[in-house]
């Protein structure tokens, strides 16, 4: 299968596996790509924060991060981390409920590995339109 999902260091169990793997499928082939492989990691916040400290030299807490893989333009592929302790905390800060806030986050990291950034405000923008886009189709 090219979109995997485990565990690290949190008990924790998607939902639904098959239903998000047609999901992001058909999403990604919608925007112009094919999968090559991806790696959904849920893992604890402090999990997380060590990736973030080892290999981005980023002393924070962060809800994703996305490793990039892809061998060419078309086809994406990487490893992509998503704590879910922050997911639980995004959620009742944007009041929404945990599924969607999880579906969001595991959007956010198809989006990066398909280009799309998050560091300007209207890259952000876009990034939240392609989000809305890829929860609709849920």
């Amino acid at each position: 299968m090219p979109i995997r999902f485990f565990t690290e260091e949190i008990n924790f169990n998607l939902k639904e596996k098959k239903k998000h793997r047609n999901w992001l499928t058909d999403f990604v082939k919608e925007e112009g790509f094919i999968i090559g492989e991806i790696n959904y990691v849920f893992c604890s916040d402090e999990y997380l924060h060590k990736i973030n400290i080892a290999y981005l030299g980023h002393d924070t807490y962060t809800d994703i991060i996305t490793f990039d893989q892809s061998d060419s333009s078309e086809e994406i592929s990487g490893d992509i981390f998503v704590s879910i302790e922050r997911v639980i905390e995004n959620a009742k800060q944007n009041k929404t409920g945990f599924e969607e806030e999880l579906r969001r986050v595991i959007a956010h990291g198809i989006l990066h590995l398909m280009g799309y950034k998050d560091k300007s405000s209207q890259d952000v923008e876009q990034m939240r339109e392609k989000e809305n886009n890829a929860l609709q189709k849920y």
